[in-house]
């Protein structure tokens, strides 16, 4: 099968906000190119993705597997002995932890719907299953999701899926201070001669236009669905929505930061997967343009003068959303680019 990676770079306006942050309350940052800026974790970005994606679509990551499983027992046989059928099942794959309560697994488990249909059907007609066989219908029909962004498991790596996808953390293409925002909360029932703020705290945030960037190898995709309802092309489609368009949900009531890209670039590679954030290596000096068009320049000329010109190939395609990217790749709309993505690769992976 031929090799198809499909490579997402995204340039975005993100108002003052906190959407992601570290241990303390703060915003991430990182420090790129001698300096400090404002950071996204792959891992917030991958989850708001997630959670816009249609119910088909979509795994359970919990700790209760027994119970996901029992329900579809229950389905196919309303009399069973559910919760024991399950439970049988995952001691002889090795899932359970018996120091934890009922229904839980050692650690959190990612199980889409056709493997727990599978389960459901192996404890109703094979309540002896071995190891073996438990094993196989937990790597059976993965969900789209985890044949994107893989899964885990430590203490089994039979287990293991392998993602399709990788998610860049996201950075801000220029130098960013967090600040502070000292806000006062009043006690609604306080008498009137009683003056002053029943709490105060401060809130820490910062503003930033990001690059943002991933990938995804299709043809791995495709292999990996190879048993499930979805296609890569509809796989492909749903995450280029959702990946756009979502926003993870950070402090999202205080700040309300509902913003869309600026501009977006979409390239097909058979050779290898490129992330273009050495664009911002020196990072974006503030000026009256702001950010976003000089960022959107920058990439465009970052990759046109350095990467495709020294060292690699231009994409067999390449489409453009947004201003400032019309000479870079095929200017269409977000919904032209998800059915033209969705049409590609089911055309190039048959």
């Amino acid at each position: 099968m031929n090799k198809l990676y499909i490579d997402f770079h995204i340039i975005q306006s993100v108002p003052p906000s906190c959407i992601n942050r570290d241990d303390t309350g703060s915003p991430k940052t990182a420090v790129y190119g001698g300096v400090q800026r404002a950071r996204v974790s792959s891992q917030a970005w991958k989850k708001a993705v997630r959670d816009v994606f249609p119910e088909a679509l979509k795994g359970f990551r919990t700790k209760k597997i027994v119970d996901l499983v029992a329900e579809q027992i229950l389905a196919i046989d309303a009399a069973a002995d559910a919760e024991a059928l399950a439970k049988e099942l995952f001691k002889a794959a090795k899932l359970l932890d018996k120091s934890l309560d009922a229904g839980s697994s050692a650690p959190l488990f990612f199980l889409s719907p056709g493997q727990a249909k599978a389960l459901a059907h192996l404890a109703i007609e094979n309540p002896e299953a071995d190891r073996a066989a438990a094993q196989a219908a937990l790597n059976s029909a993965p969900s789209v999701d985890i044949a994107l962004f893989g899964r885990m498991v430590a203490d089994n790596p039979t287990l293991n899926a392998d993602a399709s996808c990788q998610v860049a953390h996201a950075i801000s293409t220029h130098r960013v201070d967090n600040e502070f925002d000292y806000f006062t909360a009043v006690d609604d029932r306080s008498p009137n001669d009683n003056a002053g703020a029943a709490m105060i705290g401060t809130v820490e945030f910062n503003s930033a236009t990001l690059y943002r960037y991933a990938t995804i190898a299709a043809h791995e995709l495709k292999n990996l669905l190879a048993d499930s309802n979805q296609t890569a092309g509809e796989a492909v489609a749903a995450f280029a929505d959702a990946f756009i368009c979502s926003m993870p949900t950070g402090k999202r009531n205080t700040f309300a930061n509902h913003t869309l890209p600026s501009a977006v670039y979409v390239a097909l590679r058979e050779d290898q997967p490129i992330n273009l954030v050495g664009a911002f290596e020196e990072p974006i000096k503030p000026g009256d343009r702001g950010y976003v068009k000089q960022s959107v320049q920058k990439l465009r000329e970052y990759a046109q003068n350095n990467v495709y010109h020294c060292f690699a190939k231009e994409p067999s395609a390449a489409f453009a959303v947004g201003e400032g990217l019309e000479s870079f790749g095929e200017p269409i709309s977000l919904e032209e680019l998800v059915t033209k993505l969705r049409a590609e690769v089911e055309g190039r992976l048959q």
